[in-house]
């Protein structure tokens, strides 16, 4: 007995495992991304193979890396698991174009930053990426490789502006990349803005260092730190270029520099100090003289725009990159615009901060702005915008209830927006279905819950708008304050909400709670000023250091949300920038301030998402973050009395990087989403324990999070890769509900709504080829989606069993099978569908399609082969069928809900009418099937026993033989009247006499598209398709009747009869 245990535990083991939960099982489950593609995002960095300019690379402010091997056409990310999706600098090993080194964070220290996580390598060219240090230096604007010794690179790390830090400054390896040595530094505050190297000698270098700090109350440029350093020896030494070498006197800000390739003698600097200007140098940076203080022309917002870049054949072209793209000729000393922006149709985005130019064509130009990417062939007379770039920054995603329901949101300098969630279309969600709405930097957008048509849009300090999207008669309802001598203090992205229990109340935040309760055409104050209102945090006129930069960005003491209740009338939570929570249950009557109930909190955290339960009253969730005050903690808590007391549950052993969004669903508690820095985040045991979601979707932040209520959708907004959906998150609910459905062999999980949708061809041209975005469209068809164990058995069974497939006849008849799925669809107990198909191979979610369709019948065929799926019928009517999904001796079911297009007037004795009629046709079609197929066979039982004869005696036979040939021709004949002649001339040829299948296939087309029922036009079709099938069927029978048996017997008397039982054939009325 102990012999036979082993066999015995390796029989049954399959299915005696336990399945625990991870990510791996939602593989097959990934979001789509929805773009828009067309209002992209801030390009950092580009640079291009020089061998095959082909090839480009381009970093992004937080959409990680994008590379074409088609000079623009087609892209695709290819940074997309790394810690960090922030992107400084790029830069190819050009003598390996294969290596690759990226340098990550961002080097434009505006208020929404990203950071970075050191600087990567990859040698294959992007499709792996190794970490190759330098973590703590969380931005690096510059990565310069020695061209004649590429283990030799150069990394400019300009640091983090948030805090003050050591590893900061110029590092460099020799031994590519395994160590680094930092060879240039001044202080904790001062990073290098810029690097760049002699072309003709790689051991000069030219740095420019910068003292920077921003708070989240104020920035400063400026300071001791500051300075231009040049070497030439690899930077062993630095000497440090003052004012007695020409530069300005006092402390200097940020510098950019460039270097003539084509006579490296020529050096720029654009220089931030008391008076900024532009400086030249015409010994290689040991003199310098000013060329131009006339910064209109050049640039004078230092911190944001500071990189100028020259010609790589002319060394008195210059190009400086700003708001604007201007060009000199003249060596620096005048400049003018070279590319258009506003007031014409061709316009370039501006806000440029990446630029290329092709080593030895001039002409040849790339530009990354705030708004993507454009190429120049002929120096900037004429531009390409790349417009499938889906690096959009969204601060705030939000929804509609239209068919298919509509995704709002604003992104970081490219307006407010409105676009699809998927389309009832071919193709993907094209550019040209998104439409702005606002300008500005966009916020917030909340469609107005009466007519979608209208809603508001908010961009920065404030400025909010009621929107009209189909006519674009917008109007500012910008709440202000009865006293004149109040200053309102808005939030660059300033809170905004709507009472989800009157649509005609909003709420907007300054320092105190605005309410409107008609439309935001008006607005009251109903709270004191609920911020820390702290005088040292309100100076912002004074922001920017060596240069003003008082843009509102720096607005502090500010209200960031506004949750009131689902499920208590004028409760409401309000949080701020300088960390203060308070809420009200009067309307604002009375405040209660929580903010010291939050342990663990630092005092003065940014708190940018309350979330207030949508089920029960006095529970929310609140997420806060401290990074810019250089601590990249995250904080998620959860109360369930009012603040009382705040339970934590995230923190950073729980995720990687700092927390920006939340959202728990609303039928399951324990189902929550998070966003941060570097992804999107999933719990199903109410926060215990947090899975990031690795599988279809990037490192990236994610701002913002929203559930569709009808469709059940995760809408997820990010910050530099735009808009996407996850699609039906009922198998997710339904885990977090029960986890114990991982141990179930097979689970269908409630699926979706299945809409009988109809569809169009894009708009604007069918044919978009792969210059044209196209974001990922929903599937069409019933979706449905089920757990699956996959069950193994050892090698052996399975070897046995497919021997024993081989021959069914002796397969044991209680043998389990694991290798397909059946799913069985019922209408009431009628079986109206059965499909099939091969078992996936792992364990996990998966997903199946169904079309909405019955059963059909098999189509009259020339050949005679047996279909291995079930054919297709007539669309099945509105309404609730049954499910059945079948693996191995295991069952699972669940129900379905069909509906008509929601767009389309429903008319249910029409739907009758035309299915009754399609039915119908179903039966002659099956008539007609079986007419040809008996003419098929007999045809085929001609042509074998022709063979026969012939290889049995052709002479003796000769006239049998001809017999056949001459049935065979009679045959053909009866077969032409079902499918038409058969011309075997070459081209294109049309028999003009129309066939029993072209009159069944006109009939069913003009049918099947009638939604209001069956007119005249129907009818003489179809009785067109009768009168042809009777008169086909009729010669058919006369054939088997009359000269199939005369042909038979003569036949037979050879002894060699092949012949069967023939039938007759009538068409029911």
């Amino acid at each position: 007995m102990k012999n036979l245990l082993p066999i015995l535990l390796l029989v049954v083991s399959f299915s005696a495992t336990t399945q625990d939960f991870s990510m791996e099982l939602l593989k097959n489950k990934t979001p789509r991304n929805i773009g828009p593609g067309g209002m992209s995002g801030r390009v950092t960095s580009i640079d291009v193979v020089h061998t095959n300019p082909d090839i480009m690379y381009v970093g992004t402010a937080s959409g990680g890396v994008w590379k074409s091997t088609s000079g623009g056409v087609k892209w695709v990310p290819i940074f997309e698991k790394e810690a960090t999706a922030s992107i400084g600098a790029v830069a190819i090993q050009q003598s390996n174009p294969s290596v690759i080194w990226v340098g990550t964070g961002e080097g434009n220290p505006r208020n929404s930053l990203n950071g970075g996580y050191g600087i990567y390598k990859s040698l294959d060219g992007g499709k792996n990426w190794i970490l190759m240090g330098l973590e703590k230096t969380r931005h690096i604007h510059r990565v310069i490789i020695d061209p004649t010794n590429p283990n030799t690179v150069y990394a400019a790390a300009i640091g983090s502006p948030w805090g003050e830090h050591p590893e900061r400054g110029v590092y460099k390896t020799t031994d590519g990349g395994k160590t680094w040595a930092k060879i240039l530094y001044t202080n904790q505050k001062s990073g290098a803005a810029d690097l760049v190297m002699d072309p003709q000698n790689p051991n000069k270098l030219i740095a420019a260092m910068w003292e920077h700090k921003r708070d989240p109350w104020f920035f400063s440029s400026g300071g001791e730190g500051s300075g231009l350093y040049s070497t030439y020896d690899g930077g062993d030494t630095w000497k440090k270029i003052t004012s007695d070498d020409g530069l300005p006197e006092g402390n200097l800000g940020r510098i950019g520099i460039a270097i003539a390739p084509s006579k490296p003698d020529i050096v720029y600097a654009l220089v931030e100090a008391k008076k900024n200007a532009l400086y030249k140098s015409t010994d290689g940076g040991i003199n310098w003289e000013m060329v131009s203080d006339n910064m209109d022309e050049i640039g004078n917002r230092p911190f944001y725009y500071a990189d100028i870049y020259v010609d790589s054949q002319n060394e008195n072209r210059l190009f400086s990159i700003f708001t604007y793209v201007n060009v000199s000729d003249d060596g620096g000393k005048s400049f003018t615009q070279l590319m258009p922006a506003y007031g014409v149709d061709n316009g370039i985005h501006p806000d440029h901060h990446a630029w290329w130019i092709h080593p030895t064509n001039g002409n040849f130009m790339i530009d990354g702005n705030d708004g993507g990417m454009n190429i120049t062939k002929d120096g900037g007379e004429s531009w390409r915008f790349i417009g499938n770039l889906p690096v959009a920054q969204f601060y705030h995603i939000n929804i509609d209830n239209e068919f298919p329901y509509n995704v709002y949101g604003g992104m970081q300098d490219n307006g407010s927006w409105r676009g699809p969630s998927y389309v009832w279309r071919a193709q993907g969600i094209r550019n040209s279905y998104w439409q702005e709405i606002s300008f500005g930097d966009g916020f917030d957008v909340i469609p107005d819950r009466d007519d979608s048509q209208y809603g508001w849009t908010m961009s920065q300090e404030g400025y909010v708008s009621r929107y009209d999207w189909k006519t674009g008669n917008n109007y500012i309802v910008r709440p202000t304050h009865q006293n004149a001598d109040v200053t309102l203090r808005f939030n660059w992205n300033a809170a905004i909400n709507i009472d989800p229990n009157s649509n005609n109340t909003l709420y907007f935040g300054s320092q105190f709670v605005h309410k409107s309760i008609d439309k935001g055409d008006t607005w009251t104050v109903i709270s004191p000023d609920l911020t820390t209102n702290d005088s040292n945090k309100l100076q912002q006129h004074e922001s920017g250091g060596l240069t003003m930069d008082a843009t509102g960005a720096e607005n502090h003491c500010t209200i960031l949300v506004i949750e009131p209740s689902e499920v208590e009338t004028d409760m409401l939570w309000v949080s701020t920038d300088d960390g203060r929570v308070h809420y009200t249950q009067n309307g604002g009557l009375e405040w209660i301030e929580v903010s010291k109930n939050i342990k663990g909190l630092p005092k003065g955290s940014w708190i940018p998402q309350i979330k207030a339960s949508k089920t029960t009253k006095g529970e929310a969730l609140l997420v806060a973050n401290d990074y810019r005050r250089f601590n990249y903690t995250p904080y998620v808590y959860r109360t369930k009395n009012y603040g009382k007391t705040w339970e934590r549950i995230v923190d950073e052993s729980d995720v990687t990087s700092f927390a920006l969004s939340i959202i728990e669903d609303v039928e399951e508690p324990n189902l929550l989403f998070l966003g941060t820095d570097d992804g999107l985040y999933m719990s199903i045991d109410k926060g215990k324990k947090w899975s990031k979601w690795t599988e279809g979707f990037p490192t990236v932040p994610v701002k913002d999070l929203i559930i569709h209520p009808r469709e059940h959708d995760l809408v997820i907004g990010t910050f530099g890769r735009a808009a996407w959906v996850l699609d039906d998150i009922r198998p997710l609910r339904a885990l977090a509900k029960n986890q114990n459905l991982l141990q179930k062999t097979i689970h269908l999980f409630d699926p979706p709504i299945a809409y009988q949708a109809a569809y169009q061809q894009p708009t604007g041209s069918r044919f978009g080829g792969d210059a044209l975005f196209n974001g990922e469209n929903r599937r069409s068809g019933a979706q449905l989606s089920y757990f699956l164990k996959v069950q193994e058995k050892d090698s052996k069974a399975t070897d046995e069993n497919e021997d024993d497939d081989k021959d069914a006849e002796t397969e044991d008849s209680t043998t389990v099978k694991w290798d397909s799925l059946q799913l069985q669809l019922f209408d009431g107990d009628r079986l109206i569908r059965t499909l099939k198909q091969k078992a996936p191979e792992d364990s996990g979610v998966h997903k199946w399609r169904w079309y909405m369709d019955e059963k059909g019948i098999e189509r009259p065929s020339k050949t005679l082969s047996k279909s291995k799926s079930e054919p297709s019928g007539v669309q099945v009517f509105p309404g609730t069928y049954r499910a059945v999904l079948s693996y191995g001796d295991q069952n699972s079911e669940t129900v379905i809900e069909v509906q008509n297009d929601p767009r389309i007037p429903y008319n249910s004795t029409a739907t009758q009418e035309v299915y009754n009629t399609l039915k119908g046709f179903e039966t002659q079609q099956e008539i007609t099937a079986s007419a040809v197929k008996q003419l098929v066979e007999s045809k085929k039982i001609v042509s074998e026993f022709s063979d026969k004869l012939t290889k049995n005696n052709k002479k003796l036979h000769k006239d049998a033989i001809k017999n056949c040939k001459e049935i065979t021709k009679k045959i053909d004949t009866i077969l032409a009247l079902y499918f038409g002649k058969e011309d075997k001339r070459q081209g294109i040829t049309n028999d003009p006499e129309v066939s029993v299948l072209e009159r069944i296939g006109l009939a069913s087309y003009y049918t099947g598209t009638r939604k209001n029922g069956i007119s005249s036009t129907e009818r003489t079709l179809i009785e067109h398709a009768k009168a042809a099938i009777r008169d086909a069927l009729k010669t058919t029978n006369t054939f088997f009747e009359d000269e199939w048996p005369t042909f038979q017997i003569e036949m037979e008397a050879k002894e060699l009869s092949p012949f069967e039982i023939i039938k007759t054939f009538k068409l029911k009325n």
